[in-house]
């Protein structure tokens, strides 16, 4: 009998480790096995084993409980479970382990210290946290934790950085693919070298940094201003690190470093099925490291946006003609400490990386410059700190400078020139000025007036120069900014139409009574001139009925504005997600704009001149004329292909989320298949009038496409059409367009067809069997109803809310 109560007494012992799934932690005489997790006590985070993609492999991982796809945590990265019988214990002195099924220690995690009675817990932090007992509460009681070894995730309350007394560095580090959690090529972290800043590696080779902490921020770090996240950054001589609060409850955020590199910050509104990207700390070209070599100086409103610092010139002409900057810059004159030298300040600017360098805070600005004439390696100085104090000085090449415009305020820099070159546009008007004075108590106010008229002239000449420049180059006609004021009743708000990233857009009449659309670039907008030089090029070479036609440009000083033809009946967004104006759309005029939107797309892919990607074909940006023609707009962010060219890259994501493609969105890969994703969300959204992001359905959590795929599968295809088109519709050409779209929006790139497939297949009735088409792109259904928001956009966002036509 006694044989019987220890086999009982054994069984109720261990079969706790079927029941951790209830409960947020983990005694010595649990586990936790394949299928059975802990979940943090508001039901936030979860903690068990998961298998990526089509993968054999097992990981140990923490995720959202509301959104398992998203892994925030792994632990054994290096080190899978090759099959599912896998075990997480943790010992009774609170070491961690994971066992595999002959038994063998897969990964483990030591305690700090051993304790009598560990438990591990999984908190609503995401925090996995090994502690001396259930009842201890504060972090001083933490044996181990999870967030002093992060994965490719910053969670809200863990630290980025480095504690001298311990020695741990927590630093991020990508997975090596979207289905591989194993550490990748990229890692993301603070260097400490006398002044912390933010890196971004790939393996060891400097990809993107911050700039050095100057008391207050990171220099060069992009200025993310948002009432909703509050960034904790501590330097002192017991920790240097980063962390960040969330202000509003309602959102949740976190930031990662993907495969590709890239450092962005993403956020999780409420109701919200879908991360948005709030920022990406590489926005532009300027901040790749070392863009334009040694003692070069990068610009990003300027073209070329490369030049060399003040007193230097390139290393090699020829390379630098080509736009190859990797060799830098060279002093025009060498220095000599025999001879006087100065320096000249550069304003604005990212700080130089710190590879050879000295820094002491206890000096002042003019002690600061005074050592570093002393020395003759030093090649600049600053003050270390924002508020003035402590010294910073470079010796040898200076590396990563760039400029930034006024509204983000940065440190200026003192670069050590000889007397010669000591130049500088205030000492040049200085001598102007005295030269003028001079001339005019000699001769006369007479002489000086003629200078000034001739200085006017001058600058007329050259301004009309640049502006036939620009007409030649941009091979469109030039409206003269008079006119164009004067159409647009002076750009009054009662004209203006619309509003995006770049800048503003009004409505005008031309002294002929033609009606036009001013699309007017803002001042102070970085991604606009980038954007209106893009649109030039691409929309001024390329002529079809289904694409907006540009009239022309109007370029004087600062200004920029494109001129368009006016569209009265504003976009098709205006239409199809109107509960009344829908109603005016019958199926055969939708029938109608789905063949020109397609047509239009299928010209930009293969029969114009040019093979362009539009890369933010959605609704809004379908333009209606007089007679609901649609016309494709906005091709600020369009990109030219090469004769060959079927696919390309990039770091920087920009377009609409519910529109992009799987690849785009995710790795930065586009091709023309891109764009076919797209249209097959357009083409489903204008059947069903659904908008493919906010879509909300009583029995399910998927989206627009998720809907249609469900429907399909179940033989109840038409039950997607819009209900207004029930007196007009045509239901071959409906289910055609339904199937159609579902190719388009297949998840797998080779799967999707071609432009020219896609118009054969809508506009040919003859072609009586199509293609079934597979599982759509984002098919995965959502925790929660998407609240019925508009379209959110990643950063620097280039596309119109229209609000009259244009």
């Amino acid at each position: 009998m006694w044989i019987l109560a220890l086999f009982f007494f054994q069984y109720c012992l261990f079969s706790g480790s079927y029941h951790a799934s209830a409960a947020d932690t983990l005694a010595p005489t649990q586990s936790i096995s394949n299928g059975s997790t802990l979940v943090s006590s508001a039901q936030t985070f979860e903690l068990g084993f998961f298998s990526p993609g089509e993968s054999n492999k097992y990981y140990l991982g923490i995720w959202y409980k509301s959104f398992p796809d998203t892994v925030v945590w792994v632990a054994n990265r290096e080190d899978p479970v090759i099959d599912s019988h896998a075990i997480l214990n943790i010992s009774t002195t609170g070491n961690l382990f994971i066992f595999d099924e002959q038994n063998n220690t897969i990964w483990s995690a030591n305690s700090s210290r051993a304790a009598k009675n560990p438990i591990a817990q999984l908190l609503d932090s995401g925090n996995l946290v090994v502690k001396e007992d259930a009842a201890a509460a504060d972090t001083e009681s933490y044996l181990w934790e999870s967030f002093d070894f992060p994965s490719d995730t910053q969670l809200e309350g863990m630290k980025i950085g480095r504690n001298f007394e311990t020695g741990i560095n927590r630093y991020l580090t990508a997975w090596k693919s979207v289905n591989d959690p194993s550490p990748g090529d990229f890692t993301y972290g603070v260097d400490d070298i006398g002044s912390p800043q933010f890196v971004v590696r790939e393996g060891t080779k400097k990809r993107f940094r911050t700039g050095p902490w100057n008391g207050i921020k990171f220099s060069g770090h992009p200025s993310q201003i948002s009432p909703i996240i509050n960034h904790v950054t501590v330097y002192n001589t017991e920790e240097a690190y980063d962390m960040f609060e969330i202000m509003d409850k309602s959102v949740i955020s976190r930031t990662t470093v993907n495969e590709s590199g890239l450092v962005q910050r993403l956020v999780l509104y409420e109701n919200a099925s879908e991360w948005t990207v709030m920022y990406t700390l590489q926005n532009d070209l300027c901040n790749d490291y070392a863009r334009c070599g040694p003692n070069g100086i990068c610009k990003i409103n300027q073209r070329p946006i490369c030049e060399c610092l003040e007193g230097f010139v390139p290393r090699s002409e020829r390379e630098w003609q080509i736009l190859n900057w990797t060799g830098g810059c060279v002093r025009r004159t060498p220095l000599d400490c025999q001879k006087s030298e100065g320096f000249l300040k550069i304003k604005n600017v990212k700080l130089p990386d710190l590879l050879e360098f000295k820094l002491d805070q206890r000096m002042s600005l003019r002690d600061c410059r005074a050592e570093c004439l002393k020395n003759c390696s030093c090649t600049a100085y600053v003050n270390s700190n924002y508020n003035g104090s402590g010294c910073l000085m470079w010796f040898g090449n200076l590396i990563d400078i760039r400029e930034f415009i006024e509204e983000q305020r940065e440190q200026d820099i003192y670069i050590r020139v000889p007397a010669s070159e000591i130049r500088s546009a205030d000492s040049i008007w200085k001598s102007r000025r005295t030269v003028i004075i001079m001339i005019s108590s000699m001769v006369s106010g007479l002489l000086a007036l003629v200078l000034a008229c001739w200085y006017m002239i001058s600058k007329y000449r050259r301004n009309r120069k640049e502006s036939q420049a620009s007409k030649e180059d941009f091979e469109l006609p030039l409206f003269d900014f008079v006119a164009i004021a004067s159409a647009t009743n002076n750009f009054s708000d009662s004209n203006k139409i619309g509003t995006g990233g770049f800048g503003l857009v009004y409505k005008g009449e031309l002294f002929k009574g033609q009606e036009i659309a001013v699309k007017r670039l803002s001042s102070n907008s970085q991604q606009g001139v980038e954007q209106f030089m893009n649109e030039v090029a691409m929309i001024s070479k390329l002529q079809h009925r289904n694409l907006v036609r540009i009239l022309g440009c109007c370029i004087k000083r600062d200004e920029r504005m494109l001129i368009y033809e006016f569209m009265p009946n504003r976009s098709l967004n205006y239409f199809i997600f109107d509960e009344t104006r829908r109603k005016l759309l019958t199926w055969p005029k939708r029938f109608e704009i789905v063949m020109g939107i397609s047509r239009g797309l299928l010209y930009l892919h293969q029969d114009s001149r040019l093979r362009i990607i539009h890369r933010d074909l959605k609704a809004s940006n379908v333009l209606l004329d007089n007679e609901l023609n649609p016309k494709i707009s906005d091709f600020g962010i369009a990109k030219m292909f090469g004769g060959d060219q079927v696919e390309a890259k990039t770091k920087r994501v920009v377009g609409t989320y519910g529109y992009m493609s799987p690849e785009y969105a995710i790795d930065g890969k586009f091709s023309v298949k891109s764009d076919v994703f797209s249209l097959g969300v357009l083409l489903l959204e204008i059947v069903s009038g659904k908008r493919n992001r906010g879509f909300n359905h009583p029995d399910h959590y998927h989206n627009l496409l998720g809907h249609a795929w469900l429907l399909w599968n179940d033989g109840k295809t038409l039950q997607l059409m819009d209900g207004c088109l029930e007196d007009s519709y045509v239901e071959a050409q409906v289910v055609r367009c339904i199937q159609v779209g579902l190719l388009c929006v297949q998840k797998h790139v080779a799967d999707r067809p071609t432009m020219s497939n896609v118009v054969r297949m809508l506009g040919n009735e003859e072609i009586s069997t199509l293609p079934p088409p597979n599982e759509p792109g984002f098919y995965v259904e959502r925790s929660s109803a998407e609240s019925n928001a508009s379209d959110l956009h990643t950063e620097n966002e280039v596309t119109l809310t229209l609000e009259e036509g244009r």
